[in-house]
């Protein structure tokens, strides 16, 4: 699952070198050059990271870091700041404000992927190319294949066929096994911030996704938690 980008960077050459490192490595980046077009950008559409210049014109990026970490929707939202500031006393003020990194000017490209990287790691691990293997289920994100260990079958392997929402629904699942999400966090983390469906649609995608699952003994993996929502466990019902 690609991770999005916000690039807020006001030196065009700049902006578009940290633009074509994070397409080269698989993100989608949105750019913008001033705060007040990144926070219509993220009232549009919420990114997974925010890549945000200090010194911008107008609102500053401190500034614009400030307003995202007072708005409940936006809180969630790792920023990285990037400043050719070089002072403690900066960093403490960036660190302070809420952001999850500081990379100072001038910046390795490599470096700075490999920063985004450890940040989405921590905050959003759907978003990772690692493959996942739970309870006899394998979900590579390079290949987009699910794979499940039949052991009625002496341990052999299969290949489930998803639509491209329930592999989303899984990945989600899977990357965080046994924490219990709600209909509404699920709808905003698989179909999309500002896409309006009914949470029901969320249990037709989980029913279909234990149907997938049940080619193998594996739909008891995915789990309905009363009055919760739902959660993908590390072992099977049966076993509990």
């Amino acid at each position: 699952m690609s991770a999005t980008v916000l690039v807020v960077e006001d030196e065009s050459a700049i902006q578009e070198l940290i633009a074509y490192n994070l397409r080269n490595a698989g993100y989608t980046a949105l750019c913008t050059n001033s705060a007040e077009q990144a926070a219509a950008m993220v009232n549009e559409v919420l990114p997974d990271l925010v890549l945000l210049d200090w010194m911008l014109p107008g609102k500053s990026g401190i500034e614009l870091a400030r307003s995202l970490r007072r708005d409940p929707r936006t809180k969630p939202i790792p920023v990285i700041m990037l400043t050719a500031r070089v002072d403690e006393r900066d960093k403490v003020i960036g660190l302070e404000i809420g952001a999850d990194d500081y990379v100072t000017k001038p910046f390795s490209p490599r470096e700075l992927i490999a920063r985004i990287k450890a940040v989405l790691r921590r905050s959003l691990p759907e978003a990772s190319d690692e493959i996942l293997d739970i309870g006899g289920v394998q979900i590579n994100p390079m290949t987009h294949r699910v794979t499940v260990t039949d052991l009625n079958e002496g341990a052999h392997e299969k290949e489930l066929l998803l639509s491209p929402t329930e592999y989303r629904l899984l990945h989600f699942l899977m990357a965080h096994a046994e924490r219990v999400h709600t209909r509404a966090q699920l709808l905003d983390r698989v179909w999309g911030d500002h896409v309006f469906v009914e949470d029901r649609t969320v249990d037709v995608h989980i029913r279909r996704l234990r149907k997938a699952l049940d080619v193998a003994g594996k739909a008891d993996l995915v789990q309905t938690v009363r009055g919760a929502g739902y959660r993908f466990s590390t072992r099977s019902e049966s076993e509990i």
